[in-house]
């Protein structure tokens, strides 16, 4: 199991420095979001300045933007990197596709799946100079002059990882992808029961079997060697809980427990804007389900033992955005879990 990161430096101006600490720190790879930055640039300037860390996305927003245009970022970023760097690819929900994108939302897992599988044969075509034939119900790619394809490189084989929550779009992973992104907001019961049964489907479909597919996922914790600490990051998570859980379409982790109900309710009170009153109805047994209690000392073996089996890559849920080089006893864990992983 492998100890991740997320890549939190505020501008592109940051990143040199904080990509070069992660990697000293010991942290196995270093992925960014599309959240309030683009999730491609940052990696482009972590490329130039580390050797080691494995560089993804977790997850880039797929629809808006053409597979064409993703195959080419994706090839410069793994040319860059010597290899290291993963393509996570996400569908996003419907409202964010039409309101904030103003994009088609339509018929996500296919869809998604359809585009990896035009990645592939755009690669195919730089690689091997193999005509461009692509033509699927989504998309068609049927022309590639030598003036607009890059080549061959070193390192042609890129990983790409989706990120899913219901059947079909783990399914989906399991049977076109080389691994999955877990959602954050998730319980080791829903993943052994839900999560694991629709991506063995997918990979029986395509003749595979679960050595070489990658399982991740940032995971939530309450961590901190004082009460108070645990306590304020508690409430902190708590709220964070809510607010994934207030949306429809991950109804599925709470379906796995018997808590579907509370999806409405959560909805309702975000509608209102009462940010409060949802946090407190995610009771302390929900809390203990999805998320992991420690000291420094002892969260590490704690997540190895929760996980063991379920996911191959974790990260550190940073619910307050707070960099996981800034505290001298969270770089202490990252150094004792990675060399144990590397043992």
């Amino acid at each position: 199991m492998k100890l991740d990161a997320g890549l939190l430096a505020p501008d592109l101006k940051s990143v040199p420095a904080f990509a070069r600490a992660a990697e000293e720190a010991g942290y196995a790879g270093l992925w960014s979001f599309e959240t309030q930055h683009e999730a491609f640039l940052p990696l482009a300037v972590a490329a130039t300045v580390t050797s080691r860390i494995t560089l993804g996305t977790s997850i880039a927003v797929a629809f808006p933007r053409s597979p064409m245009i993703t195959a080419h970022t994706a090839w410069d970023l793994a040319n860059a990197s010597d290899g290291r760097f993963i393509l996570g690819l996400g569908s996003q929900v419907k409202a964010h596709n039409e309101r904030r994108f103003s994009v088609k939302f339509e018929s996500p897992a296919p869809k998604l799946r359809e585009y990896v599988l035009a990645l592939r044969a755009i690669w195919e075509c730089w690689q091997n100079g193999t005509p461009l034939k692509f033509e699927g119900e989504f998309y068609k790619f049927t022309l590639m002059t030598p003036f607009f394809s890059p080549g061959p490189i070193a390192h042609p084989k890129i990983p790409v990882f989706i990120a899913g929550v219901n059947h079909l779009m783990c399914r989906v992973a399991g049977e076109v992808c080389d691994g999955l992104h877990v959602h954050p907001f998730h319980s080791p019961k829903y993943i052994r029961e839900y999560v694991l049964p629709a991506v063995e489907e997918g990979l029986k479909t395509s003749g595979r079997t679960r050595d070489g597919f990658t399982l991740a996922s940032s995971c939530f914790v309450i961590v901190g060697d004082t009460e108070s600490e645990r306590a304020q990051m508690a409430q902190e998570v708590r709220q964070q809980i809510s607010f994934y859980a207030s949306t429809r379409t991950y109804e599925p982790v709470l379906a796995a427990h018997g808590w579907e109900a509370l999806t409405a309710e959560l909805h309702r009170k975000s509608l209102q804007g009462d940010w409060k009153g949802m946090a407190a109805l995610v009771t302390d047994e929900m809390l203990d389900v999805f998320a992991v209690f420690g000291t420094w000392e002892d969260i590490g073996p704690k997540l190895r033992q929760r996980y063991a089996g379920l996911l191959d890559r974790i990260a550190l849920y940073a619910v307050r955005g707070e960099s996981p080089l800034e505290n001298p006893r969270r770089l202490k864990f990252v150094r004792k879990f990675n060399s144990y992983s590397s043992a």
